[in-house]
């Protein structure tokens, strides 16, 4: 005859709290693997007063910059003529809508709106009274770093690379 052994009352909810901490460790490690293959500059290179970036699965450069002091995720965008910060962006940043006025976007015509961003910051490298635009079509929160700003700096692109430098 087979004795049974009594049942602890704490083995269900035991077993209950090492699955759930087993799905949360796999969440944090996999979430922050897709933030890094989107972002894999979270922590970029920073060699005196340049600054390396590596490309995304997309082939993008994205970059956590400051706008006014305010952290903000930046995408080169050497398409874009001007800085594009979305319009809900801009309250926090310390942005104030100027006068309107239409731009074509990849997704057709838009009005959006000039402002002045009084230090633009990217590692090492600052920008002062950079013109840009509030963008009320951009749902998102990356700001589109355009070429107003990128021609104040020297980029050299090497396979998956980038180097920037003032």
């Amino acid at each position: 005859m087979k004795r049974s052994r009594p049942h602890s009352p704490f083995g269900k909810p035991m077993l209950f709290l090492a699955w759930l901490s087993m799905l949360a460790l796999l969440y944090l490690y996999f979430d922050d693997k897709l933030e890094r293959q989107h972002n894999p500059n979270l922590n970029p290179m920073i060699q005196g007063q340049e600054l390396v970036l590596q490309q995304n699965r997309q082939g993008h450069y994205l970059v956590v910059g400051t706008i006014n002091g305010q952290e903000v995720t930046l995408m080169l965008d050497t398409g874009a003529t001007t800085t594009s910060i979305p319009a809900h962006l801009g309250p926090a940043l310390g942005l104030k809508a100027g006068y309107p006025f239409p731009v074509s976007t990849a997704n057709g015509s838009i009005t959006v709106y000039r402002t002045t961003v009084e230090t633009l910051t990217i590692g090492p490298l600052t920008l002062y009274n950079l013109e840009a635009s509030l963008n009320p079509g951009q749902e998102d929160d990356t700001v589109l770093l355009g070429m107003n700003a990128l021609r104040h700096l020297e980029l050299v692109q090497r396979g998956q690379t980038l180097t920037i430098r003032k």
